[in-house]
């Protein structure tokens, strides 16, 4: 039975990424107004209502793909030297989603421009950063040093995360506007200008 249970959700799982992977490339072909859950549907070769058994809406359909990416930097995150601190174990952690983002520029471009202007996807930009945060901060905190003579919440994880993530945001978003200019440098900027 729990066989058949994987089995099952690896089948949804490939649907849900098929799905996405049609969705994203008409968000980046029309923004994420003018696509509709029909042309998203059709793109994928079903229905509107088989569409719904996947997703509640493009909203969600948008999110579990950041979520994804959250969840692949978390991992290239576990996977640095332990003994690595945490603002450099953070920049490779992102490398992963800069070699994609760069692999894939005519797709990837569009979508990050989409992101920042598009209202509908404000609030569902916001619940990513606050889900990144959440999944990465305790990670960051395995590699801060100890505190010293202080009292109260530590909250050096939280503000070392966002900071990462707002570099992150600034050079994806610079690099949408300019093409020719690689992410990574972008990146490295953004992040060598905090620690500096």
């Amino acid at each position: 039975m729990t066989a058949e249970m994987t089995l099952r959700d690896h089948a949804r799982a490939a649907v849900r990424d098929e799905v996405a992977r049609h969705a994203w490339r008409l968000f980046a072909q029309q923004g994420f107004e003018a696509t509709t859950i029909d042309q998203i549907a059709e793109a994928s070769g079903m229905s509107r209502r088989t569409f719904f058994r996947y997703f509640t809406g493009k909203d969600e359909l948008v999110l579990s793909r950041l979520i994804e990416s959250g969840d692949r930097i978390g991992d290239a995150l576990r996977a640095r030297p332990t003994d690595e601190p945490a603002w450099p174990a953070l920049r490779a952690a992102f490398q992963h989603l800069v070699e994609l983002q760069e692999e894939h520029a005519d797709v990837a471009r569009p979508l990050q421009l989409m992101l920042r202007d598009e209202p509908a996807l404000r609030a569902t930009q916001q619940e990513r950063r606050a889900l990144w945060t959440e999944l990465l901060a305790p990670l960051v905190a395995q590699r801060l040093s100890a505190r010293r003579r202080r009292r109260g919440p530590d909250t050096r994880a939280v503000a070392v995360t966002g900071s990462a993530l707002a570099c992150f945001d600034a050079a994806q978003v610079a690099w949408a506007e300019n093409p020719g200019v690689p992410l990574a440098a972008l990146l490295d900027e953004a992040m060598e200008s905090v620690s500096a």
